[in-house]
């Protein structure tokens, strides 16, 4: 099975100050051949944020090779008609490139009563969601009343470049979001996890997709995964640390983060892979002036390792 490695900036305002800096990420993806690039989606923050969809419409102008995705887009917040032909779009225009990863979004209820959903039927919202979406892309003519949503008589176009359907990806560390991988999904990107852990939620992604007359993909199954290099682990932690974005209560984030050493990130990744993730995002653990170097670090001593 194939192992690709991407990256998403880190999630502390890099390039706020740089119209310019997406298009220096892409173009250091493809120097070192990175596989491809994602973006987060906060609609409300006040650390600098990026709208994902719109700048990766970027991305697929700026490069005819990288692929890009979400990571992730919170799904509960969009509407799935205009987000279905959002993605159909850039699915097509980019010649199946784009890979949206979706998932509940976050905690804090102040985004969902900005956008006018509620918190608490989020998981539903999103299933009914994406059975629609997939709908938009393969049907003409398209009638749904459901819980949250209806339509008559409509129809998307273009179609996705991606046939019957652009595959989509599905965010979230509990048991639950993986047997919704399992029902409505095409693949499971997660953050914030133990090798351990991938080997569980990989058992119940399948379970689910085979309880449900589903096929998934061996290989789709993905990991986000921080890291830092440095030469001396415990300043590599030290540093990383102060940029977890969820820090665990059960669990400390040397467990399910890569720091320390070319060799010792490269081991880690490894212990991922042999857990059953062959899917990865890295995302630099550093200040945003360290980003670019982190990158480039990954790119040069330690991507190599994993191609074929």
């Amino acid at each position: 099975m194939s192992v690709a490695i991407g990256f998403v900036p880190g999630a502390f305002g890099q390039g706020g100050d740089d119209p310019t800096f997406l298009r220096r990420l892409v173009e250091l993806g493809d120097r070192y051949s990175y596989d491809s690039i994602w973006l987060s989606d906060r609609i409300v923050s006040d650390r600098f944020s990026l709208e994902p969809m719109i700048a990766l419409s970027m991305v697929a102008a700026y490069s005819d090779r990288l692929k890009f995705g979400t990571s992730v887009l919170a799904m509960p917040l969009r509407n799935p008609v205009v987000l279905a032909k959002q993605i159909a779009t850039l699915d097509y225009l980019s010649q199946g490139r784009f890979f949206p990863a979706v998932g509940l979004g976050q905690e804090e209820p102040e985004e969902y009563e900005a956008c006018g959903v509620s918190k608490e039927d989020r998981g539903p919202r999103t299933d009914e969601a994406i059975q629609l979406m997939r709908r938009l892309w393969q049907e003409d003519n398209v009638t749904h009343e459901g819980t949250f949503y209806t339509c008559h008589d409509v129809s998307i176009t273009p179609k996705p470049f991606l046939q019957p359907s652009t595959p989509v990806w599905i965010g979230g560390r509990s048991a639950a979001a993986a047997r919704r991988v399992g029902r409505v999904g095409d693949g499971w990107l997660v953050s914030s996890v133990t090798p351990k852990e991938i080997e569980e939620g990989r058992e119940i992604v399948f379970d689910t997709a085979h309880e449900y007359g589903r096929e998934i993909e061996e290989d789709h199954i993905g990991v986000l995964l921080g890291y830092y290099i440095a030469p001396d682990t415990k300043e590599a932690s030290s540093k990383a640390e102060k940029f977890i974005t969820r820090q665990r209560p059960d669990a400390h984030f040397t467990e399910y983060s890569a720091v320390g050493s070319t060799e010792q990130v490269a081991q880690v990744i490894q212990r991922y892979i042999d857990s059953g993730a062959y899917k990865f995002v890295v995302r630099p653990l550093c200040p945003a002036e360290e980003t670019v170097e982190q990158l480039e670090i990954m790119g040069t001593e330690i991507l190599p390792h994993f191609r074929k």
